[in-house]
């Protein structure tokens, strides 16, 4: 299963304010690879560069320096719009927050990202459903996000996350907001989907437990990778 190299990031800098005396360096030489199929977790303090890191993998930002190949595809060399359809193609986000649309059921939450895809009403619903289910939430797919529990919102990002298919889930905190149960039952979503589903699953977290539910762990520190390891 972890055969394909998926993500290539070789020499990866990230500076801003560059070349003014305010110039700051928040990723230094930052390499590694990913296999297809893998479940990481990245892990770091506050001010580590996770999430600058994270944004890069995300296609949300490009590296000052450095290559990162997604799929074989070169990042650093896209346009916005090249960035915009691979990150609606290939990643699924999760955040700490949720970023849940209020006024909209757990359902339609689900079948949004397909809506921008253009597939069809039948389409979008039974994908949106079969993915609730997968996450737990098969009964609550009526209820807005209002009526439902910190967990319950997480496991619905979740399957938004899933719904266009991606090759990539990155989540960024997932657990951050949740008591220490309900992130484990997070987890175990994560290790489901990345079991059952094929998905490789990236974490992004400062928690050393969940963390240790990786199968390989990768720690920043100062921008720097300190140590890379297999659980």
């Amino acid at each position: 299963m972890h055969n394909e190299r998926l993500i290539d990031v070789s020499g990866i800098y990230k500076r801003y304010f560059e070349g003014s005396e305010n110039e700051i360096t928040v990723l230094k030489n930052v390499t590694f690879s990913i296999r297809e199929g893998s479940f990481i977790a990245i892990v770091g303090q506050s001010g580590s560069g996770k999430s600058t890191l994270m944004n890069i993998l995300g296609a949300l930002d490009r590296p000052s320096e450095g290559h990162y190949a997604l799929d074989g595809i070169p990042i650093e060399s896209m346009n916005d719009n090249q960035l915009s359809e691979i990150r609606n193609r290939k990643i699924g986000f999760v955040f700490q927050n949720f970023n849940l649309i209020p006024r909209t059921t757990a359902l339609k939450n689900v079948e949004l990202p397909l809506f921008y895809l253009g597939e069809s009403r039948r389409k979008r619903e039974d994908r949106a459903k079969s993915l609730l289910e997968l996450v737990g939430m098969g009964e609550r797919m009526r209820h807005f996000p209002n009526e439902l529990s910190g967990g319950q919102k997480q496991r619905v990002a979740i399957a938004r996350s899933l719904s266009n298919d991606p090759s990539i889930i990155l989540a960024d905190e997932p657990t951050g907001a949740l008591d220490t149960a309900t992130g484990n039952l997070i987890m175990d979503i994560f290790e489901r989907v990345n079991a059952e589903e094929h998905k490789t699953v990236i974490l992004i977290t400062h928690n050393e437990e969940i963390a240790a539910r990786a199968e390989r762990v990768i720690t920043l520190s100062d921008g720097e990778i300190v140590s890379d390891k297999i659980n």
